[in-house]
């Protein structure tokens, strides 16, 4: 049996093979089939930027899917948005939603109890948001974050100061909602769901014999080539926990051991001859910050300039071959929309003006719709 416990983390693969499986196995030069199948194929893109985790799906299926045909998807709950892992909110197929929580949770929850302390949330203050929330979402009723802060306060919990985010965040994490269908803006970009009951929106939850194991397989089939130290940190577990998943793995068909430490999958998407080169990504990337090391995807001159900044945001990106060559930004403000982005490189020389701009209008197209 293979060390699955190697302490080189990338081996004896070079960056440039790296990043190109890396990029098939994001679907970004391999598109799914429609949005739907690329969001089973990642498991999870982080969505606190809601815009950003429909376009990385968008980006990731074939022929050029629109918004509203991303947000119909959640409308149909096919798709959810959920705290599934590090405390932060992804965009994945219902069905996965459970039993993800299942291995998250309960860590994510006990990362969260000092705030609850602080924050005055108590067992009984969680028992009375609980049953209050319960009863407004039965029966298949749908309310967004603000109008669950005003059954909150109306029951005595008051909702500002985060108290109103954690109450219902801590919820998420028990599994018992969760957020689905999409509110219209009316001359904007949608930014706002509603929350819902997961026992009525979610009409059936997968099941794996091993959810550890299977959290470990599905990042490495979305993501890989990757380690369980990248695991550990894109999943939010323990590195003992990681690596655990990892051996228990190791007899998984969907994936193979490639050097010490580095996973693949044993059958990479088939690599479309006409994908582009150059790419535009939104906030908080997967291709970018699935990984506990950026710099195969990122000049580590650039990685300041990128993010994590001090306020904890991720920049969009333009790569170009897999590389980081620059930033980009667009308002979808009431009536910005359909504003063109501007972008910002920061490597000259490093992809043609004509392929960034096409990039752009990839993203500029779907945001449109």
């Amino acid at each position: 049996m293979p060390n699955v416990c190697g302490t080189r983390q990338y081996g004896v693969m070079d960056p440039d093979t790296l990043r190109t499986a890396r990029l098939r196995s994001h679907r970004l030069t391999a598109p799914a089939r429609s949005v739907a199948d690329a969001a089973r194929h990642m498991l999870a893109v982080q969505a606190q930027d809601f815009g950003a985790g429909r376009w990385a799906l968008a980006a990731r299926a074939a022929g050029a899917p629109e918004l509203s045909a991303v947000d119909r998807l959640f409308n149909r709950g096919t798709l959810v948005r959920a705290w599934t892992q590090r405390g932060t909110l992804h965009i994945i197929a219902a069905e996965d939603l459970a039993w993800m929580l299942s291995v998250t949770g309960e860590r994510q929850l006990q990362k969260a109890a000092p705030r609850y302390r602080e924050l005055g949330l108590g067992h009984d203050q969680l028992a009375t948001a609980e049953r209050v929330i319960r009863r407004a979402l039965s029966g298949g009723n749908g309310l967004t974050r603000l109008e669950l802060f005003d059954v909150l306060e109306k029951a005595g919990i008051e909702p500002s100061g985060q108290r109103g985010l954690f109450a219902v965040q801590n919820l998420a994490l028990r599994g018992l909602i969760c957020q689905g269908p999409v509110v219209p803006r009316p001359g904007g970009v949608s930014r706002d769901q509603q929350f819902v009951l997961t026992e009525e929106h979610i009409a059936e939850s997968a099941a794996p014999s091993d959810p550890a194991s299977e959290f470990f397989v599905r990042y490495i089939v979305g993501h890989g080539p990757a380690t369980a130290e990248d695991f550990a940190w894109w999943a939010g577990v323990t590195l003992g926990a990681a690596r655990a998943a990892a051996a228990a793995s190791v007899d998984d068909e969907r994936i193979r051991q490639i050097d010490d430490g580095m996973f693949v999958a044993s059958s990479m998407p088939r690599r479309n001859a006409s994908a582009a080169s150059v790419v535009a990504l939104g906030s908080f990337e997967e291709y970018y910050i699935s990984y506990s090391d950026r710099t195969i995807a990122c000049p580590p001159e650039l990685l300041a300039a990128i993010g994590p900044g001090k306020n904890g945001m991720v920049r969009p990106i333009i790569i170009a071959d897999g590389v980081v060559v620059g930033t980009w930004r667009h308002s979808t403000a009431v009536g910005r929309h359909t504003d063109g982005p501007v972008p910002e490189m920061l490597a000259d020389g490093a992809a043609r003006g004509i392929d960034v701009y096409a990039a752009l209008h990839r993203y500029a197209a779907f945001i449109a719709g």
